[in-house]
């Protein structure tokens, strides 16, 4: 069995009242949206990120950004997609996500997170972990500025 961790964070677009913010492909009306060409959805951005760090591919950056900036694609679903594509040589078998936050609450959709991962992966839900925590306010996120992301996904090889 092999892991890799992926990363993503972004700031919340207080001004931006036509966008959605969404995350592991939920959205969570009634909130601020995050800043970014695309959808901004940092669960989904940490898991490609993660993916990149398997298959060597770096997704976020080059790639994403023909994507979104010249096909006009903003939906991080697909970004993902495109780094599953690389994931050739192994399959994989669980993910762990660790989100910073003081806003939303992250509690109440977990359920609807892991089964919005889970069929994107592939994946039963039961292999889809998902924790929130402020962070006690010593964070830009803990103090409500934004959300970062971690994310751990192990994988065997085929």
């Amino acid at each position: 069995m092999i892991a890799a961790i992926g990363q993503d964070s972004h700031r919340f677009d207080l001004d931006n009242a036509s966008k959605l913010l969404v995350l592991g492909g939920v959205p969570f009306p009634g909130e601020p949206p995050l800043l970014g060409n695309s959808d901004a959805d940092v669960v989904l951005h940490a898991i490609t990120n993660a993916i990149s760090g398997l298959t060597g591919v770096n997704i976020l950056g080059k790639i994403s950004d023909d994507l979104c900036l010249k096909q006009g694609i903003s939906d991080s679903r697909v970004y993902l997609q495109v780094a599953l594509q690389h994931l050739a040589r192994h399959r994989l078998t669980h993910v762990s996500i660790s989100l910073e936050c003081q806003r939303p609450k992250i509690t109440p959709k977990i359920p609807l997170m892991r089964d919005s991962i889970a069929e994107l992966l592939g994946l039963s839900a039961e292999n889809i972990g998902i924790t929130a925590t402020s962070g006690e306010g010593l964070t830009d996120f803990g103090r409500g500025l934004g959300i970062q992301a971690l994310v751990i996904i192990s994988a065997t090889p085929l």
